[in-house]
């Protein structure tokens, strides 16, 4: 996979972001970021103060919840509980940031990373994760977004078909004894086998995160009816499944192959509802309103528009939803979800 070409990402520019604002849209309406990163490095950076300035754009985020994303890991002890750092050190993060403002919850809820290679033996990194969480710890992410003819992304892409070796299975399986969720990071051509998981395990609690990333780059650039079309047909498939709920967001990302941040300047909410609206309707129409979260994928989306902008978009894609629709798209789903009050 190291040969493999690598697919650039869109990095954030604070400059390129900085001279385009908009008012925000519906600023009353009460919404939990269900996806955002910290980090040290990664994206320029992105950690306390970062994170507050976009919270504070104008739109009403109650609470938030923190996805890992490889960070702060303990630089010695035992490996497989070198990724407790991560909890560690947004824990840490979380009680600077909710010290310094009451508006938000920042980091409600912490998915963290575990190896379910390990098997059975993860079990030790669990109790490890949720001793560290002072209650915070709701679940793990495995990244398996990998593709044979291309990588992507922030990490090292992960072995292709994950989510179907036993072993992995092995240690998946102990998040049902932890009362733990999922969240998957895979790529539409993945979701046959994400589908499997979750299948073979329906006492666990999956989410798709990034809409299960219809790619539109590589072998799939210039292809997307047919990749909208196969992609939908793979939603529809597994929503049959009770135990899956899906993220609306994530397409800020070059993967999808929008290509707004290659534009001189960064497209208005109005530009991106016309292009995201489409796959972002077709997930609530398949799943419906209960089982869809809108998320911010912060920092990470950041390289196409800004969180004021963000929510914008989505807000002008569901403009024509009732009040109680928009309560659980925005708020209520994620809140039950990842058990937040």
């Amino acid at each position: 996979m190291g040969t493999l070409p690598i697919i650039p990402r869109a990095e954030v520019r604070p400059q390129w972001l900085a001279p385009y604002r908009e008012a925000p849209l519906e600023p009353d309406l009460p919404i939990i970021d269900p996806h955002h990163h910290l980090s040290d490095s990664l994206w320029g950076g992105y950690l306390q103060d970062d994170l507050l300035a976009d919270l504070g754009s104008g739109h009403r985020i109650e609470s938030t919840v923190f996805i890992q994303v490889g960070f702060g890991y303990r630089s010695d002890g035992p490996e497989h509980l070198r990724p407790v750092g991560e909890t560690e050190r947004v824990v840490a993060i979380a009680g600077r940031a909710n010290a310094a403002q009451a508006d938000t919850q920042v980091c409600a809820g912490i998915v963290g990373f575990a190896d379910f290679s390990l098997g059975a033996r993860v079990e030790e990194t669990l109790h490890a994760h949720l001793d560290a969480a002072a209650g915070r710890f709701r679940g793990i992410r495995c990244h398996a977004a990998a593709h044979a003819q291309f990588q992507y992304g922030v990490m090292h892409a992960p072995p292709l078909h994950v989510y179907m070796d036993p072993k992995f299975r092995e240690g998946y399986a102990t998040l049902s004894r932890f009362g733990l969720t999922f969240d998957s990071w895979a790529y539409h051509t993945q979701l046959d086998e994400l589908c499997d998981l979750a299948r073979a395990f329906p006492g666990i609690p999956v989410v798709i995160d990034h809409i299960g990333v219809p790619l539109g780059v590589g072998p799939y650039a210039g292809q997307r009816d047919a990749v909208f079309a196969e992609w939908k047909r793979l939603l529809q498939k597994i929503a049959a499944l009770p135990n899956v709920c899906i993220k609306l967001g994530g397409l800020g990302m070059s993967v999808f192959g929008f290509g707004f941040h290659l534009a001189d300047r960064p497209p208005a909410s109005a530009e991106l509802a016309r292009a995201w609206g489409p796959y972002i309707l077709t997930c609530i129409e398949i799943f419906g309103p209960s089982r869809c979260m809108f998320e911010s994928n912060f920092p990470v989306d950041k390289g196409t528009c800004s969180y004021q902008v963000l929510w914008n978009t989505f807000k002008r894609i569901t403009a024509g939803m009732s009040a109680d629709e928009k309560r659980l798209l925005y708020r209520d789903t994620a809140a039950r979800f990842y058990r937040l009050a």
